[in-house]
């Protein structure tokens, strides 16, 4: 691969330089570690002009060189390489693959390093980190020397798909197949998980060495959390103030089938709601405001959200909760507001309502930057300004 990609440095160089200063510890990580090299083949989620619909599709790196130095060393840029159970490795170049959800990925370089500056890594920590493609693992292998860097994957084929590409940049980190939920492979300084969870495992606070600090995000919302062990065995830290997101935990070969939204999702479209309203605020993309989408995940957890657009500037937002509540707001455009269909045992637009005033009349939301108190058995506890929520052990 390196004889079809000869200036890999340069990309590399280039990319450290955008992403960190020059005296950052990660900056010759960056700089020298051959990303492209572990994600030779991803997927992109595009419109198919040949099926007429949106689907992933392959993207072959050795047959197009320029286009895989370009994502390969683009710091914003995540490559998705599995899925479902669709590995990009295994798939026949122009597969095109419809509608499911990513199963694993090479996330966008700047915030791995975010991540990991968050974990505040010292030369001798011994690191736990999450697998995938191995890039991360590789960038924390040049940081630290691989005999410190632990990595886990529940997939079987990327642990080997890793530890052969670590091997031949000369990495040999330990490398082990295990769902990061469950029990850890031995003791650590450090654990940063590039994967989301729906709490903190109590397995991680037993691996962390006295005063070791974990580093992850919470599932559906774009919260960091940031917290070091304490001697009770919990820990204490905080929500950083910097929002991001993962791909969830998944605890075998793909993610189980979600409910059949089919008869709810038939109803917010066309049924005239229980309650009808107009909305005090016009619609918005909740998906695209982390700190609003974060504190309606604490208050009301599962809402799903849809939206559709028009061409005209008309735009109808959809809100979905499992126990069977449903909202639609529709307006005409983008600054108009919205006539609001309810229906279901909870009043879900409300809700989103009351955030929303909550964020006008405080200019923020609590979410960012709230203390984190984590109890030994993972339940984790937030709080701001009198404010709480509380993320209970599953």
């Amino acid at each position: 691969m390196h004889r079809t990609s000869p200036d890999w440095e340069r990309h590399a160089a280039r990319m450290a330089d955008a992403t960190v200063r020059p005296e950052s510890r990660w900056h010759r990580p960056l700089a020298t570690t051959a990303r492209h090299l572990f994600v030779p083949r991803w997927w992109t989620w595009t419109h198919s002009e040949r099926e007429g619909r949106w689907a992933y599709e392959l993207h072959d790196g050795p047959s197009a060189p320029e286009a895989w130095m370009n994502s390969a060393y683009d710091r914003h840029t995540t490559l998705t390489t599995r899925v479902g159970r669709h590995h990009a490795d295994h798939a026949t170049p122009g597969t095109l693959i419809p509608e499911t959800r990513p199963t694993s990925s090479s996330t966008l370089p700047r915030l791995v390093v975010e991540m990991y500056r968050h974990a505040v890594i010292a030369d001798d920590s011994r690191t736990l980190v999450t697998c995938g493609s191995g890039y991360g693992t590789a960038l924390a292998c040049r940081r630290l020397g691989a005999d410190r860097v632990t990595s886990v994957d529940v997939d079987p084929y990327l642990v080997q798909a890793a530890r052969e590409r670590l091997d031949a940049i000369g990495h040999r980190p330990r490398l082990e197949v295990c769902d990061v939920t469950g029990e850890l492979p031995g003791s650590f300084d450090r654990i940063v998980s590039t994967v989301s969870v729906e709490t903190i495992p109590a397995s991680w606070l037993t691996a962390l060495a006295p005063g070791g600090r974990l580093v992850t995000t919470l599932a559906r919302t774009g919260l960091v959390i940031v917290a070091d062990k304490t001697a009770d065995g919990g820990a204490t830290g905080q929500v950083a103030p910097e929002a991001a997101a993962f791909m969830s935990t998944r605890h075998g070969d793909d993610y189980p089938p979600g409910p059949d939204n089919t008869v709810l999702w038939t109803t917010a479209r066309t049924a005239e709601g229980d309650s009808v309203t107009t909305g005090r605020y016009p619609v918005m993309r909740v998906n695209d405001a982390w700190d609003v989408r974060s504190t309606l995940e604490l208050m009301v957890p599962g809402v799903e959200h849809r939206m559709d657009d028009s061409p005209g500037g008309a735009r109808t937002a959809y809100m979905l909760h499992p126990d069977g509540s449903w909202a639609r707001a529709a307006a005409a455009g983008p600054r108009d507001l919205p006539t609001v269909h309810q229906g279901g045992p909870r009043r879900l637009w409300d809700e989103l309502d009351k955030i929303r005033t909550w964020l006008v009349i405080d200019g923020d939301l609590p979410v960012a930057g709230a203390a984190v108190t984590i109890d030994p058995d993972g339940t984790c506890h937030l709080n701001r300004s009198g404010w709480t929520a509380t993320i209970g052990a599953r």
